[in-house]
């Protein structure tokens, strides 16, 4: 006769089970809530690799800057800052005559980056939560604008200043620039998600129009997004090369044009082209130490509502 046997799984008096189960194995890719993630040494090693690389290159920038040309082509290079890092300072900041350099650069980053947050987030607003004809097409052509190569426009463009009377003048570098596709895009996807329409309806409840609306409803919520798009308009804008170079003349450039200066001689001088480099970057690093947490909580507020 067979017998057949059955787990000890008889349950006590209290409801628990006589036999207790085994322990689940926990899954340490899941976290419980409130919980974080613990970083190990292997992480900890690759974020201090990551950083010396980001760190180094302007370090070696701020070593070259210290020394003479001479010092600069050792085999082995220095790797220590030297003593005439003031001088060379001086000597780059005469020979490109940086200070009007800097004031011009100022003047059209700064003027395109306020151009580029008014109009793109108008534009994103309105492509995001306004209804009207045509908007599917019109906000198409405005991506594939950014499949368009920027050189195939320079001709037809310096054409255009040209007829505008606007040749060799910073106008010529500030209008073309005063609103860009990417950053309309950026605008609309964050807005279509950060901003409910509830909003909106109440505000129209209490009698706002569309200016008082904007004011007071989409700026407040798009501004992470805003300190974003404005930090990376600002840097393109300092650092852009090739339209400037085209568009100004020689005596009325931007930095990075005058900083090509250092370099236009037979044997430029390396340490006085770090130490121009250096003088650029430098109100970038200011720019990021003032608005550095606005830009990062930007990224995070992105980052959550994507």
């Amino acid at each position: 006769m067979t017998t057949t046997s059955f787990p000890d799984t008889a349950a006590a008096p209290g409801g628990a089970p006589l036999t207790p189960e085994a322990p689940k194995r926990r899954n340490r890719f899941v976290m419980g809530a409130g919980e974080q993630l613990k970083a190990g040494p292997f992480t900890y090693i690759v974020l201090a690799v990551v950083g010396l690389g980001s760190v180094f290159p302007l370090y070696w920038t701020l070593v070259a800057a210290s020394h003479d040309q001479q010092r600069v082509l050792d085999s082995p290079p220095p790797f220590v800052p030297g003593g005439k890092l003031w001088a060379n300072l001086q000597s780059a900041w005469d020979q490109a005559h940086l200070g009007k350099a800097i004031v011009n650069s100022v003047i059209v980053a700064g003027s395109i980056t306020v151009a580029t947050l008014f109009f793109c987030t108008l534009a994103g607003y309105a492509f995001a939560k306004m209804r009207f004809r045509g908007r599917n097409v019109l906000m198409t052509a405005v991506v594939a604008t950014l499949t368009i190569p920027p050189q195939l426009s320079v001709v037809p463009l310096f054409m255009m200043m040209s007829d505008i009377g606007w040749g060799g003048q910073l106008e010529s570098v500030i209008f073309p620039t005063l609103v860009g596709a990417f950053g309309v895009f950026f605008m609309r996807q964050y807005l279509i998600e950060a901003l409910p329409y509830e909003l909106i309806e109440a505000a129209k409840v209490d009698g706002a129009n569309n200016l008082r609306i904007v004011w007071s409803v989409v700026l407040p919520v798009a501004r992470p997004a805003m300190m974003v798009l404005g930090m990376l308009t600002f840097v393109q804008a300092w650092n852009d090369f090739f339209w400037p170079f085209l568009a100004l003349s020689p005596d009325n450039p931007t930095l990075q044009v005058a900083l090509g200066q250092l370099q236009a001689s037979y044997t430029p001088d390396q340490s006085i082209v770090m130490a121009g480099a250096l003088i650029s970057t430098l109100p970038l690093l200011l720019v990021f130490v003032i608005f550095g947490k606005q830009i990062v909580g930007g990224i995070m507020a992105g980052a959550v509502k994507g």
